[in-house]
């Protein structure tokens, strides 16, 4: 079995089609505003490639404590940094964090289908709504998979709710998640991907 983190377990099985269908049907969403910073703490990322800029994530640990604690302490030891967002689809989302097999400089062609050094974690699901600037966790087709891979909504997907854990949401750059490369493939993979060059933790 695949163990490619992409984020649908789900998706493939509603078919390359529907998930075509709906970046069309999105293009043409609103800029919405980005939501209010909560306790945090926050994810800050710094971006570089063909865009640069910084995206701040105002993580939720009292939506999914396990996540957020994995994330945030890989973040603190300098693991995220380097990582590329190696599948991008346009009107969709944005996908990065493959510690394993998804830093800049190296052989990406692995990258989607690892994770870090840490366990899986259970999933930790919850009510909160794929809307755009939402971040879920990427896993394979087991729901207790998720690892270190994590995606940004470019636009809402609530065919995801219930499916993926939500861990965070932007406060602070979508404009630059908006301008994070995309892929040219069917799958949203990246040629010469932009990365995340450094992740910080705020509180």
């Amino acid at each position: 079995m695949s163990r490619d983190r992409f984020i649908a377990g789900g998706l493939f099985a509603l078919g390359l089609a529907v998930v075509g269908g709906y970046a069309v049907s999105q293009m043409a969403t609103p800029v919405m505003a980005q939501a209010e910073d909560g306790p945090g703490p926050n994810l800050v990322i710094e971006v570089a490639g063909s865009t640069s800029g910084q995206i701040v994530i105002d993580m939720l640990p009292d939506v999914a404590p396990q996540h957020v604690a994995q994330i945030t302490a890989l973040a603190a030891e300098g693991a995220y940094d380097g990582v590329v967002f190696h599948r991008v689809i346009d009107g969709f989302m944005a996908q990065t964090g493959d510690v394993e097999n998804g830093k800049a400089g190296g052989d990406l062609s692995m990258a989607g289908m690892g994770g870090s050094s840490r366990p899986d974690l259970p999933a930790e699901f919850s009510d909160l709504s794929f809307e755009r600037g939402v971040v879920g966790m990427a896993r394979s087709q087991s729901p207790d998979s998720a690892n270190s891979q994590f995606f940004i909504m470019f636009a809402p997907g609530e065919f995801l709710n219930g499916q993926y854990t939500v861990v965070g949401r932007v406060i602070e750059g979508m404009e630059v998640v908006d301008a994070i490369k995309k892929g040219d493939g069917g799958n949203g993979e990246v040629s010469d991907p932009d990365r995340m060059e450094r992740v910080t933790v705020a509180q």
